[in-house]
């Protein structure tokens, strides 16, 4: 069976032309397939248009989130419901052409874990999309060790078994074949149309990027040091309670000696003791709150979002958090 999860979030225009794409290209796949649209809480009439096709397909399911926890959560939604042993994710924007989604199964056919989609040829803007975007892939790459070219895409296909592995928080959906590739899954690149935004403007511009550079620092540590914190935090706290505490004795050795220290050196015995603390800190804080934020919504379960509401033919309307 085949789950085609679709986030959006204020996408009316593209809701009904979508919606027939995706229908003609599945029907022609010969296999059984649901499709999930996750409403991010639109403000427009995108869940209503949804509602209402749901009456009309039993393919179809609609889930509704409470508010908008963004692209991440919703994706973690959608990735949730769906029963097939193979997703594939795409935006609601009809930036993503239905009729290369053939192209990525056939990678999963011939073994890999992942396709990854790769806009080969972006027709977005080369100031505010296209350079911050190449400089952000190079930079996921050099992070993650993963040798794809497009991180940012949401159009990709997965083995179902692949992302029970993959715990997402934050806006770290676009790491995930990072992530996956930590558990051996076998990534591969496929080439995609990126088609022009035919309405509305993108949700997305320059303002992410200090996001996408926090999660890419994020990535490089869960990546190389979750199982070995102490290799990270570990020569960075050495260093300053080394380079702290040699400047700490010799300032100890000349109060032996009887010089006034305060009056000589003050600002260094200051900057010495702030270095050999701040060494000290560096075993402890960062590494607690990472630890202990996993630990906090891995064992028990917990979701980084909330349902208002899921419509099927195949079942009731289900109120109140999921």
């Amino acid at each position: 069976m085949l789950s085609i999860v679709i986030p959006i979030h204020n996408e009316e225009p593209a809701i009904l032309p979508l919606y027939d794409r995706l229908s003609t290209v599945l029907e022609k796949l010969n296999k059984r397939y649901e499709i999930i649209f996750v409403d991010d809480a639109s403000t427009d009439r995108s869940f209503d248009l949804l509602a209402n096709l749901v009456e009309t397909d039993a393919h179809l399911k609609v889930i509704r989130l409470r508010r908008n926890f963004g692209q991440t959560a919703a994706l973690a939604a959608g990735f949730d419901e769906a029963q097939g042993e193979i997703i594939v994710s795409l935006d609601g924007d009809l930036q993503h052409d239905p009729a290369d989604i053939p192209l990525l199964l056939e990678k999963i056919e011939a073994g890999y874990d992942i396709a990854s989609g790769w806009r080969k040829n972006r027709v977005d803007n080369a100031v505010t999309r296209r350079l911050p975007s190449r400089i952000a892939n190079w930079m996921m790459k050099r992070a993650s060790g993963v040798d794809i070219h497009d991180f940012g895409t949401t159009f990709k296909a997965y083995r179902s078994e692949v992302l029970k592995e993959v715990n997402l928080y934050g806006e770290l959906h676009r790491f995930i074949p990072a992530l996956a590739s930590f558990y051996g899954a076998r990534v591969v690149e496929v080439p995609i149309r990126n088609i022009e935004r035919p309405n509305g403007a993108s949700h997305y511009g320059l303002s992410r990027t200090f996001r996408v550079f926090f999660d890419i620092i994020t990535i490089n540590f869960l990546l190389r040091y979750l199982t070995r914190p102490m290799h990270f935090f570990g020569k960075w706290g050495l260093g300053g309670l080394g380079l702290g505490g040699i400047v700490l004795l010799m300032l100890l050795v000349e109060k032996i000696m009887g010089r006034d220290i305060i009056a000589e050196h003050g600002p260094l015995l200051v900057a010495a003791a702030m270095l050999w603390f701040g060494g000290l800190m560096l075993f402890c804080v960062g590494l607690i709150g990472e630890v202990l934020m996993r630990t906090y919504f891995e064992s028990q379960g917990r979701r980084i979002y909330a349902v208002r509401e899921v419509r099927s033919r195949r079942e009731q309307v289900v109120d109140g958090p999921r």
